[in-house]
């Protein structure tokens, strides 16, 4: 079992679990590498048929750490200072490492499912919509706030491909929240069930697919996953957002988002941020 990622493999299904529901399994390095590993290392393990991803805790994965992460943008505006200025290629290097582990997801070979609960925002997006199925139980809420200020999503071709363009363009261009059943009606989601039920019909769904042969499974797959990749351009939209994800991070507003966040804490700067849109952690409470 890793830090961040827990794997078990039954029945031809890697069952990857997002293991610190302390933290919102809020996106990390180590998330990065152990994510990555279970996944690569199932695309040459012919027993493992179905990759299917889930999570601990009350939420399935409140996007990357500001603590970690606006600490260390705000390190590099010190260095800059005195030193280098922002180096948009390294910066590049850096997230593109994130972007590329969750596309994972997508070029996979064998068959990816996420089962989505709670809060699956920001850069849980980015690792979300890459899945080929995503299930969802009723407490799931998706949306992508940091296009407020300090980000764009990583893959916008996904959003696209999921929700159409124009319902691409209006959650977006305002950050705003929507729920399963939103998700389901624009067919982001294949299906919404109750939470009780969420690993249950995941798990019966992953292990319908794994009594198909392995090789099966792969040329579907393959097949399918092309028709994305013509249509989409995956690699070309992660390139583009991810080097407009940087620019987010290190304009005028970016930057004044990481000095508040170092006056009040990053808890309260992302209130500020969402408080005129009154949704988020800044939705009365019922």
């Amino acid at each position: 079992m890793g830090d961040a990622v827990a794997v078990t493999d039954v029945d031809g299904v890697r069952r990857m679990t997002l293991c610190r529901p302390e933290a919102y399994n809020t996106i990390t390095p180590a998330l990065r590498n152990e994510l990555a590993e279970a996944i690569e290392s199932a695309q040459h393990e012919r027993s493992i048929k179905v990759l299917l991803l889930d999570a601990e805790g009350p939420a399935f994965c409140a996007g990357y750490g500001l603590d970690w992460s606006t600490d260390e943008q705000a390190a590099e505006e010190d260095r800059g200072r005195t030193g280098r200025i922002w180096d948009s290629a390294a910066d590049l290097h850096m997230i593109g490492q994130f972007a590329d582990t969750w596309a994972q997801l997508h070029d996979s070979v064998k068959p990816t499912i996420a089962a989505v609960h709670g809060w699956c925002i920001a850069g849980g997006t980015n690792i979300v919509f890459n899945a080929h199925l995503i299930l969802a139980a009723e407490s799931a809420r998706f949306g992508y706030p940091p296009s407020r200020v300090w980000g764009v999503p990583e893959a916008p071709w996904n959003w696209v491909a999921r929700m159409g363009l124009q319902h691409a363009r209006r959650y977006m261009l305002t950050g705003d929240e929507f729920d399963a059943h939103q998700a389901h009606a624009m067919g982001l989601v294949l299906d919404v069930v109750p939470d009780d039920n969420l690993h249950g019909e995941a798990m019966s769904l992953a292990q319908r697919i794994a009594q198909v042969p392995t090789n099966q499974l792969e040329m579907i797959t393959r097949s399918l996953n092309a028709v994305a990749d013509h249509m989409y351009d995956p690699p070309a939209s992660r390139r583009l957002a991810t080097i407009f994800d940087g620019v987010a991070r290190h304009s005028q507003e970016g930057r004044d988002f990481v000095e508040r966040s170092r006056e009040v804490g990053f808890r309260e700067a992302v209130r500020e941020r969402d408080r005129p849109f009154g949704d988020y952690g800044e939705r009365p409470r019922q």
